[in-house]
């Protein structure tokens, strides 16, 4: 009987072929593993540097935005917002939107 690659008297009973393919996979799946487990370890890093980042160009639109009014209300001399408005807002105050909308219209 021929052996699996065609070798004359070479048969897989002898023992001569071993099956480290299964061990092989198992390093490979724990290598692919491990490098999944890094990459997912990086991108919850950037997530993290992602939402830090986003955060403070929040604040930052922010104070520019309080910046801008104060700047406005100088120019023209008229009271600040928060000199018009105490913090609770009474009705009778402009919301935040509606002095946006007011920044966009002189652009």
């Amino acid at each position: 009987m021929s052996g699996p690659n065609g070798d004359p008297n070479i048969s897989a009973d002898d023992g001569i072929i071993n099956d480290d393919d299964e061990f092989d996979d198992e390093e490979e799946y724990e290598a692919i593993n491990s490098m999944l487990d890094q990459i997912n370890s990086y991108l919850d890093d950037l997530e993290e540097r992602n939402d830090s980042l986003n955060g403070k160009l929040h604040e930052l639109m922010e104070s520019n935005r309080q910046a801008r009014l104060e700047f406005r209300a100088q120019l023209l001399g008229t009271p600040t917002q928060e000199e018009q408005c105490p913090a609770d807002q009474d009705s009778s105050c402009p919301d935040k939107e509606d002095l946006e909308k007011d920044d966009g219209d002189e652009k």
